[in-house]
């Protein structure tokens, strides 16, 4: 059964930092495209961070401005783990937060804004509140 095991998540004042970890189960993460994702309240889900399996860049054109060098991905093929570094939490970063892992880039990069196309493997997602 190919799964992840997710952790990290929980409650963090404005400005300060957290790390989620998904390890993987079941499968082999280095064959995969990696990403991470979060849906706030009353919110569509949107696509942070993600990393190719072919040569390890991040890569999300529609990732959230407000994220872009605050939120760094990584993965630890050794560990078969991927993890979501986050800092300078803002009250706006409150969502629930959801890896991901699927062969094929493009799934991983539309995947919030086509219907027709399902991840391979999904974390059953953390939340994260940032709130003084």
């Amino acid at each position: 059964q190919l799964q992840f095991v997710v952790s990290g998540g929980g409650l963090v004042q404005p400005g300060g930092s957290l790390r989620l970890s998904c390890a993987a189960s079941g499968f082999t993460l280095d064959y995969y495209v990696i990403g991470w994702f979060r849906q706030a309240p009353g919110k569509e889900p949107e696509g942070v961070s993600c990393i190719s399996s072919s040569d390890g860049s991040t890569y999300f054109p529609n990732s959230p401005d407000s994220v872009k060098g605050r939120f760094t991905i990584s993965r630890d093929n050794a560990m078969n783990t991927m993890y979501l570094q986050m800092t300078s939490l803002k009250p706006e970063d409150t969502a629930v937060y959801y890896c991901a892992a699927d062969p094929i880039l493009h799934n991983i990069v539309v995947v919030t804004t086509d219907k027709d196309i399902s991840l391979e493997v999904w974390g059953q997602g953390t939340l994260v509140t940032v709130s003084s």
